[in-house]
């Protein structure tokens, strides 16, 4: 079972900032237009309008592409670490997305999540930009059954990495929804970055 602070622990302990933290800037944060109120389990995060899509058969990810931010990577599955913390995809990969293969595949009914990096010793990383999306914009996720899920933005959420909502992020839902996670906020040398963002969305089209 996930724990709050799973995932922080996982993607942010020890990722650096550009050129191990002595130059370059922080990854793009959320911005007021990210979000409106305070979402619960199972409901739309930021009150999207966009209906949702009746979910689909549960089939694994291969590939996930988010047209705002160019984001168009290979997704690999990821389990838990023997501490029952969230794993990560391999630090030196700069382009991949991880998929917690114990959760609903993308599509599905239930919450899909998935976690990449923001940066690594070498720069920018695949969710270097996560933190510029907005409510409205999509994500789509290229099955292993040839679908491809069509996910709307509900909302973007900055959480401190020892307080992520449990039940906000990893809880159950009815409808098929996709939670995006990597690191963000302020950046401790010693301790990483101090936060998460998270993105919600939920399905509005499969093709």
């Amino acid at each position: 079972m996930l724990t709050a602070g799973a995932v922080a622990l996982a993607l942010c302990a020890g990722a650096w900032l550009i050129n191990d933290g002595s130059t370059g800037s922080a990854p793009p944060q959320p911005g007021p237009s990210a979000d409106t109120g305070t979402p619960s389990a199972g409901a739309d995060p930021g009150g999207s309008r966009v209906p949702a899509a009746p979910p689909l058969p549960a089939s694994p990810p291969v590939r996930m592409r988010i047209p705002a931010i160019k984001v168009d990577a290979p997704v690999t599955d990821v389990g838990l670490d023997d501490q029952d913390h969230l794993a990560s995809p391999p630090m030196d990969n700069r382009n991949l997305v991880g998929w917690y293969r114990q959760g609903p595949t993308p599509g599905a009914a239930g919450n899909a999540l998935t976690v990449g990096h923001v940066d690594n010793h070498s720069g920018p990383t695949v969710f270097y930009r996560l933190g510029l999306l907005r409510r409205g914009d999509t994500i789509e996720v290229v099955r292993r059954d040839r679908k491809t899920a069509v996910f709307t933005v509900d909302s973007v959420r900055l959480f401190p990495k020892d307080a992520v909502p449990t039940d906000l992020v990893y809880g159950p839902t009815d409808r098929a929804e996709l939670h995006v996670i990597t690191c963000g906020g302020t950046y401790d040398r010693k301790t990483g970055y101090q936060s998460n963002v998270v993105v919600f969305s939920h399905l509005t089209a499969a093709r």
